[in-house]
Formats: C-alpha cells, sequence, structure tokens
C-alpha cells in the first residue's frame, strides 16, 4: 500500500510522494493518517488489484484493524456463509460434484440462460 507523505514547496503548495505504507501504525499515526486512508487504499485496489487492513498499535500491541468497507463486508459475508449449515453442506456437494466432474458446461448453461 502506499501512502502520500504531505509537504510544502518553496511556494507553500502542498506536494505528494508516493511511499511504501506500512501495514501497521501507532494509534498516534494512524490519527494522523485517517482521513487520507480511503483514498490510499483505493490507491492500493487500482495498483494491486486487492487491498489489505492496516494493524493499529498502542505501545506496541495490536489494538485495532482499519480495512476498506467492500473488506469488511466480505469478511462478514463469509462468516455468515461459513455459520450456515445449509448453506456449507450444499457448498461441500457442490465441490464434490465438480471434482467428479457432475454438473452441465458453463458454455451450455449460459446458452440456455441466453446469455450467449
Amino acid at each position: 500500500m502506499y501512502t502520500y507523505m504531505y509537504g510544502k514547496d518553496e511556494q507553500g503548495k502542498e506536494t505528494g510522494v508516493a511511499k511504501k505504507m506500512e501495514d501497521t501504525l501507532s494509534i498516534v499515526e494512524a490519527r494522523e493518517q485517517l482521513t487520507r486512508l480511503p483514498e490510499q487504499f483505493d490507491e492500493e485496489l487500482k495498483t494491486r488489484r486487492n487491498v489489505s487492513a492496516i494493524k493499529v498499535t498502542r505501545h506496541n500491541k495490536p489494538v485495532l484493524a482499519i480495512l476498506p468497507w467492500e473488506l469488511y463486508e466480505s469478511i462478514v459475508e463469509t462468516l455468515e456463509i461459513l455459520g450456515d449449515e445449509e448453506l456449507m453442506t450444499d457448498l461441500r456437494q457442490s465441490i464434490q460434484d465438480a471434482a467428479e466432474g457432475k454438473g452441465e458446461p458453463w458454455e451450455a448453461v449460459k446458452r440456455e440462460l441466453g446469455w450467449s
């Protein structure tokens, strides 16, 4: 992830220099950077196609995680699926069916649905 370290040039205009962002910030650093984090997450997503959480520490011990909303939602959705025994049973069966070569070819399904 990249962070933008803000400074001022000779005319007093703000400048930004891209630097590698640490995945761990102290609580003081996190407070200073909080309003810039959404843009930094967006930039990371554009350049790396994935986004990771930032660990926030107090006295070198993890106390918080800061992550983009989309990542949070995907984690919650995954936990909901993992906690639903019926969905997990269906998922396990689907994985087994796929491993055994059962099911319909994707192209046939797309034609049937009018997608191709």
